[in-house]
């Protein structure tokens, strides 16, 4: 028997939708934005949690100590897997993994930023095994220290990876197979090491890691960030720490200088900026949520890319969640002649849902460029609107896991007594449909949790259509409109789908 999620009732869908076409008409007759401000308040200045800031920031034991509960959840997933029961619900790797971890990471990122990647098992084991040190300048001469070819130096093979990700997680069903949870864990921690050992600085955390890149990209709509506590400090520094490192401490991974960064797409948390400072001048601040994304982060070719590729993405997880999915994928199966477990019809879909809304975003772009008259390249106008589809992915990708998150992450204790799930036996139907009844929260908030992130996801892509079109045209507000038509219907179509029956994960 198949159980479903409830999808968002009526009321909430009516109330989007007439907030969508209000905010659009706004958008339209509004004065033209002024520059966006900045002011930023340190957080190690307020009350309470000012001293954990001072804590974290002086020493290195809490991150060093977070990193080795990470790995050893990490490696316990990875035993689970490899050893566990093959039952997809009662074993730790598949649950935690795509139930919890996956579904949770996405929440965390809208307080936290990127800080996931300050603990990331994948690169702390690497580094251990490259550097051979667990904390602290490791070795150089262990690694090769090539320079990143420079046709790699860009998120292309983060996108490839990222839609590899998504074809083995919908397409294989690796969410289902703990066995397989677990070996493409393990490839990933392969890859960061390999990458490590081969190239300088951190290049898989740069240019590789789809999760990574993902949690950049979503940090540019965070209200926590790394910056300086004094910006005139690093204007009259010369050693530049933060990038170079210490004889302690390494250098930035990804090559940031604190005292020009503007954005937290690359930046990974390390600390090693705030450890190296000799002037202790860096540190997390509260700041304008959406800032970064409405005029900071700088747009590139592929930047753009990856923001589009992941809006679509993270709608063709919603696709395929829901009922009609398998049936349609086994009709058009039959029509071409696939068989077995359909992997090509399935890749030819999910090209389709990445391909299509791209298609529609690139004819509108030229629609709008064309449209002002301004002397504006195509390329560039493609890459400065694309920052629109960051909110639309992000608040959608929220409300989608809460689903996740609240209805299915159930009986963690269980599972971390048992994580290989010996002796136990799949989920009843009885157990399915008491999920249903023994969430976290209750159904109404989880409905209002779910509105409001749609709400704030659609007025917060009218904001930075706003300005960052101002910034590109600054002559009329009618350039808006194509880019504004693009939102409406992407997220309508979002909205659809919160408001289908979704079939649950496991």
């Amino acid at each position: 028997m198949i159980m479903t999620h409830p999808g968002l009732p009526v009321y909430w869908q009516g109330l989007i939708i007439v907030f969508m076409f209000l905010v659009s008409a706004w958008a339209l007759i509004a004065p033209l934005p002024k520059k966006a401000g900045h002011r930023g308040w340190p957080l190690e200045k307020l009350p309470v949690i000012g001293y954990f800031i001072r804590f974290l920031n002086n020493s290195p034991w809490p991150l060093l100590i977070a990193k080795i509960v990470v790995v050893a959840v990490f490696l316990t997933v990875i035993y689970a897997g490899l050893q566990g029961t093959p039952v997809p619900e009662r074993n730790l790797a598949t649950v935690l993994t795509w139930n919890l971890w996956w579904a949770g990471l996405i929440v965390a990122i809208f307080f936290l930023g990127s800080a996931w990647c300050a603990i990331c098992p994948w690169d702390a084991m690497a580094t251990w095994l490259v550097r051979r040190h667990l904390w602290g300048r490791g070795l150089l001469n262990n690694s090769l220290n090539l320079k990143v070819p420079k046709w790699l130096r860009n998120v292309w093979p983060a996108l490839l990876l990222f839609m590899a990700l998504t074809w083995f997680e919908l397409g294989v069903g690796v969410t289902l197979d703990p066995y397989a949870t677990a070996v493409l864990a393990l490839l990933i921690v392969v890859l960061a090491t390999l990458s490590l050992a081969l190239f300088e600085d951190k290049a898989f955390c740069h240019y590789f890691c789809p999760v990574g890149r993902t949690v950049g990209y979503y940090s540019q709509l965070a209200p926590v960030a790394l910056r300086p506590l004094d910006p005139s400090v690093c204007q009259d520094c010369k050693t530049l720490e933060c990038f170079h490192g210490s004889d302690k401490v390494e250098p930035c991974p990804t090559h940031l200088v604190m005292g020009t960064l503007k954005e937290n797409t690359f930046c990974t948390s390390c600390g090693n900026c705030v450890q190296s400072c000799p002037e202790k001048n860096v540190s997390w601040h509260l700041r304008p949520q959406s800032v970064e994304v409405k005029q900071d982060a700088r747009p590139n070719w592929d930047d753009a890319w990856f923001m589009l590729g992941l809006l679509t993405l993270t709608s063709f997880h919603g696709i395929t969640m829901l009922p009609f999915w398998y049936d349609s994928v086994s009709q058009f199966g039959g029509w071409i002649g696939d068989s077995g477990q359909l992997l090509l019809s399935f890749s030819l879909g999910m090209l389709f849902v990445m391909l299509a809304p791209i298609a529609l975003y690139a004819v509108l772009v030229y629609w709008s460029q064309q449209w002002t008259g301004a002397a504006v390249r195509y390329r560039q106008a493609f890459s400065v609107l694309a920052f629109a589809s960051l909110p639309l992915a992000f608040s959608y990708h929220i409300a989608h896991n809460l689903n996740h998150l609240v209805r299915e992450s159930h009986d963690l204790i269980a599972l971390f007594v048992n994580p290989s799930g010996v002796g136990t036996l799949p989920l009843s139907v009885m157990e399915k449909h008491e999920r249903h009844l023994q969430m976290i929260i209750s159904q109404d908030t989880l409905f209002l949790l779910q509105g409001g992130l749609m709400l704030f996801g659609f007025w917060l892509a009218i904001q930075v259509i706003r300005y960052r079109a101002f910034a590109l045209y600054s002559e009329t507000k009618l350039w808006v409109l194509p880019i504004i038509i693009f939102a409406l219907l992407v997220h309508g179509f979002d909205l659809w789908l919160m408001a289908q029956p979704m079939t649950m994960r496991m």
